[in-house]
């Protein structure tokens, strides 16, 4: 072993036993008047010289780094600490994310030790199993766990911030029903408990987590000679119960299909509630689950799937391309976009034309009100 330097120097030696460099760095005393003297080891003696370089930057800037803390630690800390306020599905789908990708992949690594070669190999290992948007999307959470952390002193460098997303596999495109397909979902749905969660979703273009907050207080199935049938799109499943944007706030008439579906959909909600008995939790849900409470995204997901496979188009189909599908069949019938847009609660037409551009034909003449009457054809040769 090499010649260490004298007490009170910093220095960098060659250490047999471990095959690498070794560097110790003097750092005055602690508090109880032990001295700090912590090591950092490397290949070659520059990048020690750089370890020794950060560790009194560290100690300068009043970074608390511990060779204890993990990127599982910090990640951890971030779902706990860092998304106060945040709606619970959002934690969840995070925290999802955190336990089968973050920790997996990095989580072992000491988190002041963690380098941008490391998030890149990580990310690397991604790309064959998940799409663009879901790598990137887990680099932006990386990045936010170590800002988290540097805020509370634990690092002083962000070294996901220079790393690039790569990219990934191809995501599923949305797709969208045609007039036949749309027929068979509605008949497939008949007696189902989203029967009316479709037709509702499939005849005004609602937002799921739109759908899943409608309450009994915005439908107004009778309202008079001087309105047709409507519903207030006020609320979502989001944070604070807000809908997506501002413009998102809207009043949807609604076609006689899905003014009778929801009336016998509300008087099925009655028997429910008086089977459930003290069970009930009401919260004037609309689409509610058995004992009142609001129902979750996979609950949904997963009937919509038996309801498409039950209608002989696979089960490879998302609720919310029912909302693609009003889209598509309006925009079959000739609806101009500007109506459209308005429909689907977008503040620019040039949103909807970007969301929706591959759903979307040229454009004649006004018609959305013929799309209840079309769908209804097939729902009365089933009912």
């Amino acid at each position: 072993m090499a010649q260490r330097a004298r007490r009170g120097d910093d220095s960098i030696y060659w250490d047999k036993s471990k095959n690498c460099f070794v560097g110790e760095a003097s750092m005055g005393y602690t508090p109880s008047g032990k001295r700090r003297r912590p090591k950092v080891y490397g290949k070659t003696k520059t990048e020690v010289r750089n370890k020794l370089r950060d560790k009194r930057q560290e100690l300068e800037n009043g970074v608390k780094s511990s060779a204890r803390y993990t990127v599982a630690d910090a990640g951890r800390d971030w779902l706990k600490n860092g998304l106060k306020g945040r709606d619970p599905g959002t934690v969840k789908l995070y925290a999802h994310y955190v336990e089968t990708c973050i920790i997996p992949g990095l989580g072992k690594r000491v988190l002041r030790d963690l380098t941008a070669d490391d998030v890149d190999d990580w990310l690397d290992t991604l790309t064959e199993r998940y799409a663009t948007s879901v790598i990137a999307r887990l680099l932006g959470m990386l990045r936010r766990i170590i800002r988290q952390a540097q805020r509370r002193d634990k690092l002083l460098r962000n070294v996901a911030e220079l790393v690039e997303a790569p990219a990934g596999t191809e995501g599923r495109p949305s797709k969208a029903l045609n007039l036949d397909q749309a027929r068979a979902v509605l008949a497939a749905a008949a007696g189902s408990l989203i029967h009316a969660y479709i037709v509702v979703s499939l005849l005004t273009g609602m937002r799921t987590e739109e759908a899943r907050a409608l309450r009994w207080e915005h439908v107004h199935l009778d309202p008079g000679e001087d309105s047709p049938p409507y519903i207030e799109v006020w609320r979502s499943v989001r944070r604070k119960g807000e809908t997506k944007t501002r413009k998102s706030r809207r009043t949807l008439a609604l076609p006689p299909l899905a003014v009778r579906v929801l009336k016998e959909h509300q008087e099925e909600q009655d028997r429910q509630q008086f089977r459930a008995g003290d069970r009930w939790k009401d919260a004037d849900l609309v689409f509610s689950t058995r004992n009142g409470t609001e129902r979750d995204a996979q609950d949904v997901n997963r009937m919509f799937k038996r309801v498409t496979e039950k209608a002989g188009i696979g089960r490879d189909w998302s609720p919310r391309e029912l909302r693609h599908s009003f889209v598509s069949l309006l925009s079959s019938l000739e609806v101009p976009i500007e109506q459209i847009k308005d429909l689907v609660g977008h503040h620019r037409s040039s949103t909807t034309e970007t969301v929706y551009r591959k759903e979307l034909r040229p454009v004649l003449r006004r018609g959305a009100e013929v799309l209840g009457p079309l769908l209804e054809e097939e729902e009365g040769e089933n009912g």
